[in-house]
């Protein structure tokens, strides 16, 4: 890793991944740097508010600077006014997380929530984590509006969610992932069960204008308790309508205003709605 930029963000993405902290002899050692390099990337970091030091273990922790810059954005954005009462309606019907995330480049970053569980089981994951694009519902919503090139490309860059590390259903290898990404393409929308997480189930469709690739995903999970297959094929078509519905409104935000993979404004003629992959 060379390069002083590219040495800091190696170190505050270490450290997003590592709540509890890390010393500094550790960040070096993983991140492949002399630990006096890492000890004055760290001392300007301090200084300027994006990391802080415990006391007890002398461990690096981030602060919350960052997530404030990017809640800032994504309200500048206009992502989750647009999408927020979407998101609560859907919730409410549905009696389940409704996550919409949103591409940004070759990532696929959930961005907006609203839970309509209000007892019992609940599932409840962290924002601003990347999907993992191999065994995530969302991840399958995305990719199955790419060429079945550019889904392999993404999967194979990012890795493999592997059964041991995520649900005890995710594909084993490349071509399984390939297959769920297909059959998702051909039904509209995906469905998962135990592939992301054990006991968690999903179904997700992509948001996006005619012939282009998702902007967005819109997806709901919860508790394979509850959301058993049937459950889901019959909460499939109201999941469709509101990706529609936010397909439809969202040239209010500049984010949404730009394709996934070129970054410029979508052309106006093509702006029709999709929600079939």
């Amino acid at each position: 890793m060379n390069g002083v930029l590219e040495r800091t963000l190696g170190i505050l993405e270490l450290l997003a991944q590592h709540g509890e902290g890390m010393e500094l002899a550790a960040m070096a050692d993983t991140l492949g740097i002399p630990r006096s390099a890492v000890h004055r990337l760290l001392t300007d970091l301090v200084r300027l508010g994006y990391v802080r030091q415990t006391r007890g273990h002398g461990d690096y922790l981030l602060t919350t600077k960052l997530v404030s810059m990017g809640l800032s954005y994504l309200s500048n954005s206009g992502i989750v006014d647009i999408a927020q009462p979407l998101l609560n309606r859907l919730a409410e019907v549905s009696g389940e997380l409704v996550r919409l995330s949103v591409v940004d480049g070759e990532r696929l970053t959930w961005v907006a929530r609203a839970q309509g569980a209000r007892q019992g089981l609940r599932y409840d994951p962290d924002m601003g984590s990347d999907a993992r694009l191999s065994c995530s519902s969302s991840g399958w919503a995305w990719l199955s509006t790419l060429s079945d090139d550019e889904a392999l490309a993404l999967m194979v860059k990012q890795g493999l969610g592997k059964p041991e590390d995520f649900g005890p259903a995710a594909p084993a290898n490349l071509q399984a992932a390939m297959q769920a990404v297909q059959a998702t393409r051909e039904r509209g929308y995906s469905l998962t069960t135990d592939t992301y997480t054990a006991g968690l189930s999903a179904l997700s469709v992509p948001v996006r204008f005619a012939g282009q690739p998702a902007f967005g995903v819109l997806t709901i999970a919860g508790p394979t308790v509850r959301l058993t297959p049937e459950r889901m094929g019959a909460l499939a078509p109201e999941l469709v309508s509101m990706a529609a519905q936010l397909a439809a409104s969202s040239g209010a935000s500049p984010f949404f205003s730009l394709t996934a993979e070129t970054g410029q404004a979508a052309p106006t003629a093509s702006r029709q709605p999709i929600y079939a992959a």
